[in-house]
């Protein structure tokens, strides 16, 4: 295990800029501290986590070139934001570069978006992904939350998420809304 850390470790530190390096590595650590929290495999939740963002930086030429080789479907709203493909991308290239399993290459996939009937590794890499020490903000308050209600805060993020969009007036992915609605009506989180 330690062996494929540093490996991944290693790969992404080439092909990612330092920011992107530490924010994964921030991600890895904030998934192992929820999985510790919620009885998740910390292995699985720390090598997902880590890269979870191997795609961010492709270009959206290289995202969509990459999408059409690999026969992965692209949304009518992925042409229009092609940097939302970088979660499927990275997904795909999780499975062939690492060996990820379904699971955990669907955390990756959805990490951005969210999505209806999300898995504890969904939310876990979700709420990871925004909570990483260095994610600028006041984020303590949501970061205390996450650790005693996991849904409370994903449905805090989705909200958040949709009401960005709408204010800048720019389209979002529906898979968001489907996650926001599945936790009001599944869920019962209000």
């Amino acid at each position: 295990m330690e062996e494929k850390v540093e490996k991944i470790k290693s790969d992404l530190k080439q092909q990612l800029s330092e920011k992107r390096y530490i924010h994964s590595l921030g991600v890895m650590h904030r998934a192992q501290e929820l999985a510790k929290i919620y009885h998740y495999d910390e292995t699985k939740a720390m090598l997902t986590g880590l890269v979870h963002d191997i795609a961010k930086e492709m270009s959206s030429e290289e995202l969509i070139d990459y999408a059409e080789k690999n026969q992965i479907p692209i949304k009518e709203i992925e042409q229009q934001k092609p940097n939302l493909l970088h979660g499927k991308v990275g997904a795909h290239l999780a499975k062939e570069k690492y060996g990820f399993s379904k699971e955990m290459q669907e955390a990756i996939a959805y990490h951005t978006t969210g999505r209806a009937h999300m898995t504890l590794l969904d939310k876990i890499i979700y709420v990871a992904d925004k909570t990483e020490e260095s994610r600028k903000g006041d984020l303590a308050a949501i970061r205390q939350l996450s650790e005693e209600n996991l849904d409370v805060a994903v449905k805090y993020f989705l909200t958040l998420s949709i009401q960005k969009a709408l204010e800048k007036d720019i389209p979002f992915d529906p898979e968001t809304v489907s996650a926001r609605n599945d936790f009001i009506h599944e869920k019962s989180i209000r």
